[in-house]
């Protein structure tokens, strides 16, 4: 359970900028933990997540014809976030055939952030888990902001089926789709967010022309999950992060929502 609750400078007029670079805004001190301590503390939901561990690079597979699809959303590139100076050196990026399935979270972050501050809450978590956790990068595919702003996390292009580091067990052909905030029981989820949420994961499941609503099976690798490793656990191709591990990600308000995320992702790809 993650317990940090840092206060970031509250603003107001948070304007939603798409493709231009957003200055961050200055974080008020982090308190009660310095220094080091304070960047691992952003790094939250991270229980339950784990290195990508594949061994190649595989190919992107080709596009059926005729599946429900749906727009690309606008997508903020990593390049937005995350500066010279921040940046690791990585390995090259690992790929599966397909993303079947996306796995929703929260980042236990402030939610009382300027919009203008996101670039900088998402490179304090890239820090969390590239420094004191010595992962090669950021372990979700995307974050999503209070105002509905999309960003890019995990290297490998955001149209590709990038392995990310997200869910114990279920990164392969799953996409991590991470709320910036914290959305625990009695939390205000934004309309704005829930929309985007919806819209990234119809296009993104559209690509392998997976329904929102469905259900799909996928075979655990790692015994931490809920499922020992091998095991073929069935699950919604929409799904929350406690769905396959030990945990309350994505927070009680932002998972009372998913039905209703599933319904308009069906719907933006078309489907009755």
């Amino acid at each position: 359970m993650c317990v940090f609750r840092p206060a970031f400078r509250r603003t107001r007029g948070a304007r939603r900028r798409r493709t231009a670079r957003i200055p961050g805004a200055a974080l008020v001190a982090l308190g009660c933990l310095p220094g080091l301590a304070a960047v691992t503390a952003l790094a939250l939901c991270a229980s339950g997540v784990e290195r990508s561990t594949a061994a190649s690079v595989r190919p992107l597979a080709a596009r059926p014809a005729g599946l429900h699809t749906a727009p690309r959303p606008p997508i903020v590139p990593r390049s937005e976030w995350l500066d010279a100076d921040t940046r690791r050196k990585q390995p090259p990026p690992r790929y599966d055939d397909k993303v079947v399935a996306v796995f929703i979270h929260h980042t236990n972050s402030p939610n009382a952030y300027d919009c203008a501050e996101s670039p900088r809450i998402i490179r304090y978590l890239y820090t969390g888990q590239t420094g004191p956790r010595d992962w090669d990068d950021i372990g979700y595919n995307f974050l999503v902001d209070r105002c509905g702003i999309i960003y890019e996390g995990r290297a490998g292009g955001a149209d590709r089926p990038v392995t990310g580091a997200h869910t114990q067990g279920f990164n392969h052909r799953t996409a991590g789709i991470a709320a910036l905030g914290t959305f625990t029981a009695g939390a205000e989820v934004p309309k704005a967010m829930t929309d985007s949420i919806a819209a990234l994961a119809a296009w993104k499941l559209g690509l392998s022309g997976t329904d929102p609503r469905a259900k799909v099976r996928l075979v655990s690798s790692n015994s931490l999950s809920r499922y020992t490793r091998g095991t073929a656990a069935t699950l919604h191709t929409f799904a929350a992060h406690k769905d396959g591990y030990m945990t309350s990600c994505p927070g009680a308000a932002l998972g009372a929502l998913l039905p209703e995320i599933r319904q308009l992702a069906a719907r933006l790809q078309g489907r009755r």
